[in-house]
């Protein structure tokens, strides 16, 4: 029997949709995209957002003076734009701070010549930011032929350049040689290691992490069944689950993750400004919501590790996982080692999702939907997008997708000698 969709869920989506729908054409546009992100179909989530609109008098949708006020600030950033078009390309053109390849000035000249600019007004803008060319130096250019090595470079750093301020701009050297060659790129690693260090480019560093638990050590705990082996032959055999801490301009928001073990996916999360029990029971609650949704449940044998917090050890949840038919498997106290996996992902997302200069954040953190908000875009990243050295520098729905297809792809019958 299909599982119904926990509540918390059908809520936080119907506040994601509401509080970003003015970001969107249309009511549409928005549950596709959010819906997408958060395993929801499209129309179910229209129906709930379109009740509570109803239900809190607001059956127009977005006032017609809302969207006069988003098209008129259009129009002046886009004024703004064409009067300052030369300072504003040489900023993104000379980012870094190194001189680029003859072929990418020559390239930035030609694109901005296009747009009506005379050259000696290019070249003096790019010699007023560091980059000293004549236009004497740029006619001499045209006519002489580059190098070979020049011109690869120039399209590399070019696709170096494009990934600035996306979440893609967070790999290091090793995770973007990967990156440019799923996109086509012929490179290798100490070419790509050259021009990193050129453009001044470097991975994403984590912070040093925060203790969140609180163990209890009166409470009964489960056996350690995963004694430290962070791995699964199969998906939903073995999920790993741990919870984090998030400041906000209200408080603290505690936000918690369900990991497998095969694929590194993030199956289920939830956010709370409450540190208990139903903070981690929604996680899984949503975890085992998705795998029904996606045509693959977690059956009998599934092995739920977390450490030795008073949140994974209360009796409520050690009855969620016995009505769910799932083994609890719990670490020992004090040693991050024994969820060593759970703890990683939280680094990552803290790192990527919740830093001042995350990609993901347009704004402060205000109150608990901002973090719901950046927790779902990163969440949906990671799971489809993000490149995973332990899984051979695939996504998790990459691997999963594959390790089903194998499944589905019937074995050829070989023929017995004659």
């Amino acid at each position: 029997m299909p599982r119904r969709i926990p509540e918390e869920t059908k809520q936080r989506a119907i506040r994601l949709v509401l509080n970003h729908l003015d970001e969107y054409a249309n009511l549409t546009e928005a549950c596709v995209k959010i819906g997408g992100q958060l395993g929801i179909g499209k129309e179910s989530l229209r129906r709930w957002v379109r009740q509570a609109q109803i239900d809190g008098g607001q059956r127009d949708g977005t006032s017609s003076d809302v969207l006069e006020e988003n098209k008129r600030l259009r129009k002046e950033i886009r004024e703004l734009e064409e009067a300052n078009s030369i300072l504003r390309d040489a900023g993104g053109f000379l980012r870094g701070g190194t001189r680029p390849p003859i072929p990418m000035t020559i390239a930035f000249i030609d694109n901005q010549r296009s747009k009506g600019h005379r050259v000696t007004q290019i070249c003096d803008v790019l010699t007023g930011q560091g980059l000293q060319v004549s236009a004497r130096t740029y006619r001499s250019w045209k006519t002489a032929t580059p190098s070979h090595r020049d011109l690869d470079d120039a399209i590399i750093i070019d696709a170096l350049l494009a990934t600035v301020g996306t979440p893609e701009g967070m790999y290091g050297r090793r995770k973007m040689v990967a990156y440019l060659r799923r996109h086509g790129l012929v490179v290798s690693a100490r070419r790509v290691d050259r021009l990193m260090r050129d453009l001044e480019m470097n991975g994403r560093v984590r912070g040093q992490g925060v203790r969140t638990t609180i163990p209890d050590r009166s409470a009964a705990r489960a056996p350690d069944l995963v004694e430290r082996d962070f791995t699964a032959p199969i998906p939903n055999e073995r999920w790993v689950a741990d919870f984090t801490y998030v400041r906000t301009w209200a408080g603290f928001v505690y936000v918690a993750f369900v990991i497998d073990c095969f694929s590194r996916a993030i199956v289920g999360w939830h956010a709370s400004a409450s540190m208990t029990t139903p903070l981690v029971t929604n996680a899984l609650r949503m975890g085992l919501w998705r795998r029904d949704q996606a045509g693959h449940p977690a059956n009998a044998g599934l092995i739920h590790h977390s450490d030795a917090g008073a949140q994974f050890t209360s009796v409520s949840f050690a009855e969620t996982l016995a009505m769910e038919g799932i083994a609890a498997s719990i670490g020992s106290i004090g040693d991050a080692y024994d969820n060593s996996l759970a703890e990683s992902t939280i680094g990552l997302y803290k790192t990527e999702a919740i830093r001042d200069d995350s990609p993901f954040r347009s704004g402060p953190l205000k109150q608990l939907e901002d973090v719901e908000w950046v927790t779902a875009q990163w969440i949906d990243w990671y799971n489809t997008t993000r490149l995973h050295s332990r899984i051979d520098d695939l996504t998790p729905d990459e691997y999963e997708y594959l390790y089903y297809a194998n499944l589905e792809t019937p074995a050829h019958t070989e023929l017995a000698p004659v």
